[in-house]
């Protein structure tokens, strides 16, 4: 029986697609599994009574060998990252786990440690990265990505663009894409809250004035126009100009100069405007709100920003985006949200668009130590019970949110092993793979 445990037990190490190797208490390899070949490059032969370090060169060894710390504490470690040197040279990234080799009398005869090839995870990482950002814009949702496509179009043109979007959707984040992606590059991105200032201050703050123009101009002041010479000008909130101002905007686009308050000399206007706004420039045209010919000079190209209610599946790639940027930013390792936190987080419909989800992240980061961001993490207003329940009343949500709970929980029963999960879940390995792109959660794939 002992022989046939012992035979099992090669054929399963054999057939795994996970490195495996032993050391005894000198650090000399003691065993060496086919797998642990492909992945170092290093044959069964050459690696045996060598020094794990000689064969793995991995960035642990000299200062936090995660076997060493197995075989110092007794406790073992499961899936550290790390990257080791194959035979050939090339940086190959890994996960690690440790564990005490035991005899078949419970003796402590050395150490074994597993470890498993991320390079294809890593690729498909930088891909999904490649296809799912521009700039600094994060998406995978259909719309957004309609987006995408025709941004370097639109960046390489030197026309009028209107960005339509609520509150929080991004608007300044893509008019600056559309910037950095231009010949305009080099030059100043200057942006203007037209909605943050009286008419009369933002007249000056856009056109500039000459000393004497008015009481206490003393001096010369260029205006942002002016600042924006060679470069792209931004005109946020511009359904909330005023009529008189609308006019000189007009003469700006139309003429391509403009004139700082006090000159009686024009200036060339060498530069691209970018505009955005909340609200329905056509409905304010309609209402005579805004002029029907500036409104035909900012339309040339208009970009409609959806909610973030309208791209849910943006919630994960957001989350783990906003989790990186504050761990950088606060020197802290969080590792990610838990999923009953993200199941929350994915009823809610966001107000304040990705603005109000970026806030929340950084709510949960005062709170969470290290770990997982759990839902006490979580703003008291999303974790209510009331208003869970009224978040509940979506029908359609609320099966999503369920289905996305229940895959959650399936793969961390099963340590993300797909496989097993489907097989919990009663559904084909396919099916569940195309429901975690369908409910965004694409960094579990």
């Amino acid at each position: 029986m002992a022989r046939l445990t012992k035979h099992t037990t090669e054929i399963i190490l054999e057939s795994i697609s996970d490195g495996v190797f032993t050391v005894d208490y000198d650090w000399r390899i003691s065993s060496f599994n086919r797998a642990a070949e492909e992945i170092t490059g290093v044959s069964r032969k050459e690696a045996m009574g060598k020094k794990c370090c000689e064969v793995f060169r991995s960035n642990m060894c000299e200062t936090d060998c995660a076997l060493h710390h197995t075989m110092q504490s007794g406790n073992p470690i499961i899936n550290k990252p790390a990257c080791i040197i194959n035979s050939k040279g090339l940086q190959i990234p890994i996960s690690v786990s440790t564990a005490l080799l035991k005899n078949m009398d419970g003796t402590i005869i050395g150490g074994v440690e597993t470890f498993r090839d991320l390079s294809l995870v890593e690729k498909l990482r930088k891909e999904l990265e490649g296809r799912f950002t521009m700039e600094d814009m994060i998406s995978n949702s259909v719309s957004m990505r309609k987006i995408f496509k025709i941004l370097p179009q639109i960046a390489a043109s030197d026309s009028t663009v209107l960005i339509q979007g609520e509150t929080g959707t991004g608007k300044e984040l893509l008019a600056n894409a559309i910037h950095s992606m231009s010949a305009r590059r080099e030059k100043a991105f200057v942006a203007v809250n037209c909605a943050a200032l009286p008419d009369t201050l933002l007249e000056s703050e856009l056109f500039g004035y000459k000393a004497g123009a008015f009481t206490g101009a003393h001096k010369d002041k260029p205006g942002r126009f002016a600042l924006a010479q060679g470069g792209t000008i931004f005109l946020d909130e511009i359904g909330d100009i005023s009529a008189s101002l609308q006019i000189r905007l007009l003469r700006v686009l139309q003429e391509k100069i403009f004139e700082p308050l006090g000159s009686t000399f024009p200036i060339k206007a060498d530069l691209r405007i970018l505009a955005a706004t909340n609200k329905n420039i056509a409905d304010l045209v309609q209402s005579g709100a805004f002029r029907q010919d500036l409104f035909y000079r900012i339309h040339v190209m208009k970009i409609e920003l959806p909610p973030l209610r309208d791209r849910k599946a943006d919630i994960p790639l957001l989350i783990a985006h906003f989790i990186q940027h504050f761990n950088k930013l606060q020197g802290k390792n969080i590792t990610g949200i838990d999923h009953k936190a993200l199941a929350i987080l994915m009823t809610h419909n966001y107000p304040g668009n990705i603005r109000e989800l970026q806030n929340i992240i950084e709510h949960g980061f005062i709170l969470c130590q290290e770990g997982m961001i759990d839902p006490i993490h979580l703003p008291e207003y999303l974790t209510k019970p009331t208003f869970l329940i009224a978040q509940q009343n979506d029908m359609a949500s609320r099966i999503q949110s369920a289905e996305a709970l229940a895959i959650l929980e399936a793969l961390q029963h099963n340590q993300y092993n797909h496989l097993a999960a489907a097989r919990e879940l009663g559904i084909h390995k396919s099916t569940l793979f195309r429901k975690i792109k369908k409910l965004g959660l694409t960094q579990f794939r």
